[in-house]
């Protein structure tokens, strides 16, 4: 468990360790040999199947390694590889060229997951450290605060069931899903809803699991609004897969 209460030197010296943290990070990422790749699988797929499993070990995590954050960049890694094969199957599939393609590549992996990833997980970070935190009553209690770098964690674990869905599976029905006419646009929506609304509920679960936040059910409220929004989107008839199909690959389709 997190410790309850430490003298205000100790706070200070620890988080002055804490500093360097990021720029470690930063330098594992070129080194394979100091990535646990078999410890990422085991993630993605309990991502997938079991999400409590994996937020359970971050418990663990920050009991042996004194930080929510990882300090293996592999996940990282990883997906950004997987993301890249995948879009580069797209790119096979539908686009027009190969300068076109590597474009395509480098702005999916650079804007749909990094520099996204990078927004958004310093919105919740801001919003979880100015306005979720708990009130401590005593003085003496070590002040827990979000890390940056948890939040990007937090933010990569919702994308990868996300990327499953709406970057592979979508793959394999995208000639059904490209098509006109209700179903496509029925089926297209139920996708993206259930990938947005399964994206919302493990951000829900990253933040419950730190014992120092409260009201964490906030980051629920972004499934509500998805529910509500898709069946205005299926009305209109708006197929999301044709729109951002063709933000990429017009010229084909």
């Amino acid at each position: 468990m997190l410790p309850t209460s430490v003298s205000k030197g100790r706070s200070s010296s620890s988080a002055s360790r804490t500093n360097p943290m990021f720029p470690q990070y930063l330098r594992r990422i070129i080194k394979w040999q100091q990535m646990d790749i078999e410890y990422t699988f085991w993630q993605m797929l309990h991502l997938c199947t079991s999400p409590k499993v994996v937020y359970q070990h971050t418990k663990y995590h920050k009991q042996t390694k004194n930080q929510w954050a990882r300090d293996d960049p592999a996940f990282v890694v990883i997906c950004s590889l997987l993301l890249s094969v995948a879009t580069i199957a797209y790119c096979a599939a539908y686009d027009h060229s190969a300068t076109h393609a590597i474009f395509v590549v480098i702005s999916v992996l650079l804007f749909h997951f990094l520099i996204t990833g990078a927004m958004l997980a310093t919105f919740c970070w801001f919003l979880t450290n100015s306005y979720l935190r708990e009130d401590s009553p005593n003085s003496h209690v070590v002040e827990q605060r979000v890390e940056w770098l948890y939040a990007f964690d937090v933010h990569c674990n919702s994308f990868f069931p996300m990327f499953v869905m709406l970057y592979v599976i979508h793959y394999f029905l995208s000639p059904l899903l490209m098509v006109h006419g209700f179903i496509p646009v029925l089926l297209s929506n139920l996708l993206f809803m259930a990938a947005a609304s399964y994206y919302h509920y493990l951000n829900f679960l990253g933040y419950d699991v730190l014992p120092f936040l409260e009201r964490t059910t906030f980051f629920l409220y972004p499934i509500g609004v998805s529910i509500v929004l898709s069946p205005i989107l299926i009305l209109s008839g708006f197929n999301p897969s044709r729109y951002f199909m063709n933000m990429y690959f017009s010229r084909r389709l």
